[in-house]
């Protein structure tokens, strides 16, 4: 096959790093040598294009690239017109509103008449309107932690992860606006050809994800009380139930979604179920 589709990556940082880790756990293998902007995988027809975050938007819009992962916040700033495919569930952040750490802070209407530092002007804009408030706004490409220390700003807008980036500049987070992850986006002007090429990249990536939010279950149950264990057992479909060498037990085997994996394991020991083994999924293919 001739026709690839063309995915932008972020060009460095954690966003990055954990878009090719995505591509790889699909099995699609990338060489990209250093400061290099655009490379072909070997075994799946796709070429990578590394790019900065902000600029993606208007290279999907144009039809330059394909499809996309960036940060879902970059899309709310940047590109409320692109569509949303698929939620990766990485590079999970927040969107907020900070302040020097001595600073009173009772709601967002304090914020009235004040200097915010961001590079998310479209985004607090939008938000303060919501909530009847003006501000003026001072816009930095890069770190705006620093505007309040030096008097340029009496407030910040940033994207907030551990809050270690505001602790360390005395600043504390006092109003979330938004809150992100990773997101894969489709250009408007994808071609058909390269739509069926998305839809086998979609499969492998839902394959992944499955995958990674589910744990594989085994454990041995008195067979009177077989039917109270799979009651609980949320599986795929049905749980699979195998008679064990000792008389009067079986193997019950399952899926469990990683999010409630102690609540059910607690109510699975309840009822009765012993010697349970957990093992991580690498894919779940559906």
């Amino acid at each position: 096959m001739n026709t690839k589709i063309r995915i932008a990556v972020q060009k460095s940082g954690r966003l990055n790093e954990k878009s090719l880790a995505l591509l790889k756990s699909c099995g699609i293998s990338i060489d990209n040598g250093r400061d290099q902007l655009k490379t072909t995988a070997r075994d799946f027809p796709l070429e990578v294009f590394y790019l900065r975050n902000g600029d993606i938007p208007q290279y999907l819009r144009d039809g330059v690239i394909d499809i996309a992962i960036l940060g879902e916040n970059t899309l709310i700033e940047k590109g409320t017109d692109l569509q949303i495919i698929e939620r990766l569930g990485f590079s999970k952040c927040r969107v907020s509103l900070a302040i020097p750490k001595n600073d009173a802070y009772s709601s967002v209407k304090d914020f009235e008449g004040k200097r915010i530092a961001t590079s998310y002007p479209n985004t607090v804009k939008n938000y303060l309107k919501e909530k009847g408030v003006e501000v003026e706004l001072h816009i930095i490409n890069g770190s705006v932690e620093i505007a309040p220390n030096i008097g340029l700003a009496d407030g910040i807008c940033d994207i907030v992860s551990s809050g270690s980036t505001l602790f360390k500049n005395n600043l504390k987070e006092v109003e979330v606006m938004l809150t992100s992850e990773a997101v894969l986006t489709v250009s408007p002007n994808i071609s058909e050809e390269r739509k069926e090429i998305l839809e086998k990249l979609r499969f492998r990536i839902r394959s992944v994800l499955k995958g990674q939010n589910s744990r594989y279950v085994l454990m041995n149950v008195p067979d009177n009380k077989l039917d109270n264990v799979i009651d609980i057992l949320p599986g795929m479909r049905s749980p699979t139930v195998l008679p064990l060498a000792e008389e009067g037990w079986s193997s019950v085997h399952s899926v469990i979604d990683k999010n409630r994996f102690w609540d059910v394991i607690d109510q699975l020991k309840s009822a009765g179920a012993e010697g349970i083994l957990v093992c991580p999924i690498e894919k779940m293919v559906l």
